[in-house]
């Protein structure tokens, strides 16, 4: 073996005896060892089983392990190691092997990768008065060992008892509700107090994290009538909500149906207004005509008595053109004056269709033309109320 990796070696004998992490000696072991080693190696030529030659070679042997062990410090990659010698700080070892005075100096171990310290259960009292229970999980890292090494006794043990304390701060600043779902702002505002105090010691807060946070039972069961009461009320709400919209469509229904009943009778009155109307005006018609016949036969009837008057003088009456006229229509069966429109079933001239007021229900009878007010918040779930 090389004399480099006898060193190697020694330097890991030396790791091994320095197991125990923290600023204690990292040569803690090593004097225990030494003296373990020289008592059982002195009762050995007490009881005379060494020469006093043996002893005295074991004994240098045994001298010289120690020296070498002692001088030799192998530092791992993710370590820091500060190193006093006489008790005076000299400075922190780097990764690498290292010699060091032997005997007469210590080296202390830290280790500079993000460790997780629990933080214990903690009670507090939130600031609407209702007690809660509380744990954390807190990443630190080492960022200057020699700050750590000084400036605290275990940062470890102060990190903790800190964040302890900064827990109960905060949870006791905020409500029940906020302690229960603003977890985040928890861990925020923990981190933030942290970082100042810590830094000093050399610390990093790199995450806080708050596991659980328990209310007292009382406050549990109190919480669970609530949440079960809350929920039968939007149940409430919902009901109520369908209800009446049911209850508008049945309305906005019956009201359609009667906007329709009523269009129907209209129309019905309005038919059999119009039949009425025009009866009447045929049964008009009719009278006039038989009236004009009646005229015509009077008139011939006095034409014919005086052509059998043996009076040769004839008096033509002023209207005898017109009775001529009527005659004629009279004898061709027709009782509709000279240029005068003809009477077909129920068509009727212009003056006739504005008399009866036939031109003003055009178009009245279309079920589509009567407006139809209905309310359009049938659909509309009042969301406010539910969210009330």
């Amino acid at each position: 073996m090389s004399q480099r990796g006898v060193f190697y070696e020694l330097g890991r004998a030396s790791a091994w005896l320095n197991a125990v992490e923290g600023p204690r000696p990292s040569g803690a072991g090593r004097p225990a060892v030494g003296v373990a080693a020289l008592a059982a190696l002195g009762v050995a030529y007490v009881a005379g089983f060494v020469s006093f030659a043996v002893f005295a070679v074991a004994l240098s042997l045994l001298l010289a392990v120690a020296t070498v062990v002692s001088a030799v410090e192998l530092v791992q990659a993710y370590e820091r190691r500060a190193l006093t010698v006489f008790g005076a700080y000299r400075g922190l070892l780097a990764p690498g092997l290292h010699f060091v005075p032997p005997f007469v100096s210590r080296t202390y171990r830290f280790d500079v990768r993000t460790e997780a310290l629990d933080v214990p259960t903690q009670e507090a009292i939130t600031r609407d008065n209702s007690p809660v229970r509380a744990d954390a999980v807190l990443y630190v890292r080492v960022v200057d060992a020699e700050r750590a090494f000084l400036g605290v006794d275990d940062y470890r043990r102060a990190t903790l008892y800190l964040a302890q304390t900064t827990l109960r701060a905060v949870l006791g600043d905020m409500d029940l509700d906020d302690t229960l779902s603003r977890r985040e702002a928890i861990n925020a505002r923990i981190q933030e107090q942290l970082d100042e105090p810590t830094d000093a010691w050399g610390v990093r807060v790199e995450a806080v994290e708050v596991r659980e946070v328990r209310p007292s039972s009382g406050v549990v069961d109190a919480m669970e009538q609530q949440s079960a009461a809350e929920r039968r009320r939007r149940a409430m709400i919902l009901e109520a909500q369908g209800e009446r919209v049911s209850a508008i469509e049945r309305a906005e229904g019956a009201k359609r149906a009667n906007v329709i009943r009523a269009q129907g009778e209209k129309r019905a009155r309005v038919l059999e207004a119009q039949g009425d109307a025009v009866s009447t005006v045929l049964r008009a018609r009719a009278a006039e005509s038989m009236g004009e016949r009646a005229i015509v036969e009077k008139g011939m009837e006095t034409l014919e008595r005086i052509g059998r008057s043996p009076s040769t003088t004839v008096v033509l009456p002023q209207e005898l053109t017109s009775l001529l006229g009527r005659y004629g229509r009279h004898l061709s069966g027709s009782d509709a004056r000279d240029g005068a429109p003809v009477l077909e079933g129920r068509a009727f001239d212009a003056e006739t269709r504005e008399l009866l007021g036939l031109d003003d229900f055009a178009g009245e009878f279309d079920a589509d033309a009567i407006p139809i007010e209905i309310e359009d918040d049938t659909g509309k779930i009042d969301e406010e109320a539910v969210e009330r």
